[in-house]
């Protein structure tokens, strides 16, 4: 019966470890910085205008990044 209940209490942890890390880089991903247009040309993206938004880089793997 102990032995069960550590090993419940070191799965709990270890999920809540693994949730906690996969929050910490979702956040990251999402707070991505904005690039420049020089910055946008040399990663082979192409600059294009949102009308009322500025512009954005649409990179060639299918993101797209404000250009500050």
């Amino acid at each position: 019966m102990r032995m069960r209940r550590i090993l419940g209490l070191a799965l709990a942890a270890a999920g809540l470890a693994g949730m906690s890390a996969f929050g910490a880089v979702s956040a990251e991903a999402a707070s991505s910085p904005n690039i420049t247009r020089d910055e946008c040309t040399a990663a082979g993206g192409q600059v294009t205008a949102r009308p009322y938004a500025g512009y954005t880089c649409a990179l060639p793997d299918g993101t797209s990044q404000p250009i500050t």
